[in-house]
Parts: structure tokens; sequence; C-alpha cells
């Protein structure tokens, strides 16, 4: 973006040019702006029309390209994969495409999807009645080895039935008992795609219906965290639970989501700074979907769990890249947020995401008033600065 305009002192009451070249269209488009004033004022030495374009110039990119909105929207293919919601243009590029779209169809929800969801039922049922019988096995070696058995069994049946390709890399970095695993967040099915590989403790909140049969079934084999929906928002109540969690290095490793939101698998957003606060061993882990087979992004404003879940069996297939880091500890002198982005870092740097620091919560909030203050303070500095200049100058 070029922006030119006149000297101080002389830009009230005459025109100011403004050259605005996009990125997109390459081409340059002139705005004529008229300033005006109704009364007699005359500018200060200590202060240009220039020092506001900062804000102008940040501003107008923050609207051409927005890095936060993008990341809550399904990747854009550059090629069609033959599934409707990639693009619905491209269904009449040509009547070969169209019946090879057709058959495409036919295949997937007459042939693949019957079999999915015969697949899906079966995992489910098993995962709810065996652990239910485990859970009256008295606590041992025994009932560990079983339950462990059984969620890996239950968890590689859904797997299938979504038609996941995983590829897991360095296993030996493979979460222990005792740990947190920490991996970015793309989609609920992160916790089969993970589990299907290893057991985890997972953590959660309290639900009711199907949902909430499968929670108490599975935390009778298992020492799953399930939270009260009034526990929820008690920090000191979740770190304890996390805490003495940890401490009994015969207990599974818990598996924790720190962005809280599910992200498009082109970035990695801020990680909350509860799970690092605990002092324990974390795990770091890189999730990447390929889009090109199965869109594997929950976009939870637009769809629901079930009509989520049904575009996930009507895919090709999901296809995606587990990669398993080298275990990470809290540095002396370093606070929790710090070691958060840390592993934050170093997940996006395998898994080749962009690292932002945005908070995923502006998904659904609006933008706090303390990241206002910050480029509020930022602003001030750039007055502040440029003052110093000119008085030495």
């Amino acid at each position: 973006m070029l922006i030119h305009s006149l000297p101080a002192g002389g830009a009230f009451g005459r025109n100011i040019t403004v050259s605005l070249v996009t990125a997109e269209h390459k081409a340059e488009q002139h705005w004529t702006l008229n300033v005006q004033l109704s009364c007699s004022f005359k500018l200060d030495d200590s202060f240009d029309m220039s020092d506001a374009f900062y804000f102008c110039r940040r501003g107008i990119e923050s609207i051409v390209d927005d890095e936060v909105t993008k990341c809550f929207t399904a990747e854009e293919l550059e090629s069609w994969n033959l599934l409707t919601r990639s693009n619905y243009n491209f269904n009449h590029i040509s009547s070969r495409l169209t019946v090879l779209w057709g058959l495409g169809v036919v295949i997937r929800y007459g042939f693949l999807l019957p079999l999915r969801l015969t697949l899906a039922i079966t995992g489910v049922g098993l995962l709810v009645v065996l652990t239910a019988m485990i859970g009256f096995l008295p606590n041992g070696r025994m009932k560990n080895f079983l339950s462990e058995k059984v969620h890996l069994m239950c968890y590689r049946i859904c797997v299938r039935a979504l038609t996941a390709i995983i590829t897991y890399h360095h296993s030996e970095n493979k979460p222990k008992n005792g740990g947190i695993c920490v991996a970015n967040h793309t989609s609920p099915i992160d916790v089969i795609i993970l589990a299907s590989d290893g057991c985890y403790a997972m953590v959660g909140q309290i639900h009711g219906g199907l949902m909430g049969l499968i929670q108490r079934s599975m935390v009778k084999a298992c020492p799953h965290i399930w939270f009260e929906r009034s526990e929820v928002k008690d920090r000191h109540l979740v770190a304890k639970r996390l805490s003495d969690h940890v401490k009994d290095k015969s207990k599974l490793p818990i598996l924790i989501f720190p962005e809280g939101t599910c992200i498009n698998n082109t970035s990695v957003m801020m990680f909350k700074k509860g799970s690092f606060e605990i002092g324990s061993t974390v795990y770091p882990v890189a999730i990447k979907y390929d889009p090109r087979f199965g869109e594997a992004f929950w976009n939870s404003s637009q769809f629901g769990m079930m009509n989520y879940l049904l575009r996930m069996m009507s895919s090709w297939a999901i296809v995606c890249s587990v990669w398993y880091l080298p275990p990470m500890i809290r540095q002396e002198g370093e606070d929790a947020m710090q070691f958060a982005n840390r592993v934050k870092a170093a997940i996006a740097r395998q898994g080749g995401l962009v690292d932002l620091l945005w908070d995923g919560g502006l998904k659904r909030g609006k933008v706090k008033d303390t990241f206002k203050e910050e480029q509020q303070k930022l602003y001030s500095k750039i007055l502040v600065g440029t003052q110093e200049v000119r008085s030495r100058s």
C-alpha cells in the first residue's frame, strides 16, 4: 500500500490523494479525500497528518488480510476433489466431470456411508458395553490391561469408520504415564486419531444423552477426568484435579487441546496456560490433515455435530500425519505463558502451521480490552518517539 499526503500545516481545505495498490488485482486506484474544517486551527509542530496514517494502514491491512477470521473457515482447495462442498461452480465445468461427480455420489453415499455407519455403531456400542463390564473388575493390573486393549480396539474400529489413513512419526516420543499430551485442535476426531495409537485420560465437561452414556461407561474402566458444568470455570479446582492425576505415575497421560476451539488446520492459535501451570512433563503432538480427500475441520458455527459426522463419513477418506515431538519441561525462570508459547511454536514448526498469538476465543467472543490497550500503547510509543526525534533535530 502506498499513501501520499501533503506536508503538515497545508492539508486543510485542500485535496489529499491516497494511492492504494491491491495485491489481488495488481491495479492502482485513486481515492480523493477533501478535508474541510469549519474553524480556524493551526497544527502544532509536534504533530503531522502523517502520524495518523500508521493506524489507517494497519486497519486496511487487517480488513484485506484478516489472519484471525480466516482460521475459522475451511481451507480453500486449489483443485476440485469431487466433493460437493469444495466449490459448487466446479460441478458444471464439463459433462465428463459431472458424470464422474455423480458416480462419486453413488459410491460415497450408496456403498461407503452404510459401511462406515455400521462400523461406527459397532465401535461405539462395544466401547459402551465392554468398558461398563470392565468397571465391575477390582482395580489392578488386569483391569488396566483389559481397559487399554478395549479402548484401543474400539477407537481403531471408529477410525476405520472414517476410512482414516494416519501416518505416525517419531513413536519413540509417545506420551508416557504421569505426563500431559498437548496437541493442536482441528476436529473432534482428533481424540480418536490419537487414541487409536495409545491410551489417554480424557478431560472434559459432563454431557447428557448418548455422549453422557459413553462418558459414564468409559470412566468405569479408566480414570478419565469429567467436570460438572459449574466446576469448569473454577480454575483452581480444575488445576488440582489435573495435578493429582499426573502425580500418580500409574495413570494414563492426560490429553488436552489448549487452543480450546477447532482451528482450520492452517494455523495454531494461542494456548491457554492452565495446563502448563501444573509443572508436569509436556508431550507436544502436531496433527496435520490433508484436505484433498476430505475436510476434517469442524466449523461448529455452520454445522451441527451430526451433520458434521455425516459429511465426514461421506468423504473419500480422512488423511493425516501425526508427529510426536520430544518431551518438554518448564525451564527455570519461565512462566506458564512463555512455556505454552514455546510448546506452541514447536508444534507449528513441525506441522507446517502458522504460529498466531491471537486467542481462539475470538471465534465466538469480542476482542478483549487488553488487546485494544496493547495497540493503543504501541501507537502512543510511536507518537512519543516521533516527538523525541523532532525535539532532537
